[in-house]
């Protein structure tokens, strides 16, 4: 960029490269990167190496890219979740419930999950364990019945290092499957012909359980999903999403 076209790279260039580094896995190189930058790298720069730990379950460099987002944004909320999704997955519970008291001491609140999808022209939205919808018994039951055929069918257990409270993998597993998307898919299920796409919108970042449960709900029933979180648009069909496993 610099001998070539003049342009000396800014935060937003070193985003991408560890973005793209991340992707690949090669987190370790990623953080060097940054230690070569000719300024301080910014928020969106320490929350893309945070993804990246928090794909490649990198506890040590996330603990760091998290100190150093509390630095710059202490009422951010995003990267306190980051680092306790990070610590959840490695069973470090006292250190989830450490970064949720430091949140909560700080002011930093996290937005309550929601999902939402249109349907005849009405919306119908969802939260997660929320029982409001009119047709809740037959969307709760229908969640338990995609839970169990994909387990039947392709194998799957809930991944429980996702859950954030620490209740026993039953309740574990029990408190991914009412998360709100799965529930706007339940309901889309029950209410959107089949050969007609799933759309639905979430406020935050889909969960990595949540993710790998619609894929394999996707194939399993023979539908497209269309899910659009807080980072990216992810379209699921037989399995796989456009994403590549990587938001």
């Amino acid at each position: 960029m610099e001998k070539v076209y003049g342009v000396a790279p800014g935060p937003e260039h070193y985003a991408c490269m560890v973005d793209l580094l991340g992707r690949s896995g090669r987190v370790e190189e990623a953080a060097h990167l940054l230690e070569g930058m000719s300024g301080k790298p910014d928020a969106t720069v320490w929350k893309a190496l945070l993804a990246a730990c928090r794909a490649h379950r990198n506890a040590a460099l996330a603990e760091r890219a998290a100190e150093r987002l509390f630095e710059l944004a202490p009422a951010d909320a995003v990267p306190y979740v980051m680092l306790s999704n990070v610590y959840s997955a490695a069973g470090r519970w006292g250190d989830v419930a450490r970064v949720r008291s430091l949140m909560r001491a700080r002011g930093a609140s996290k937005e309550p999950g929601r999902s939402w999808m249109e349907q005849d022209g009405a919306v119908h939205e969802f939260r997660a364990g929320e029982r409001d919808h009119e047709r809740a018994a037959e969307i709760f039951a229908k969640v338990g019945e995609m839970m169990q055929r994909i387990e039947e069918e392709e194998e799957h257990t809930a991944d429980t290092g996702f859950a954030l409270h620490d209740e026993g993998e039953e309740g574990k597993a029990a408190e991914l499957a009412r998360h709100s998307e799965r529930l706007a898919v339940a309901w889309a299920l029950i209410s959107v012909p089949p050969g007609k796409p799933i759309r639905v919108y979430k406020n935050l970042r889909v969960c990595g359980d949540c993710h790998t449960t619609l894929k394999l709900v996707a194939k399993a029933y023979e539908r497209t999903i269309v899910l659009r979180d807080a980072n990216c648009f992810h379209h699921m069909r037989e399995g796989l999403c456009s994403c590549g496993d990587y938001w």
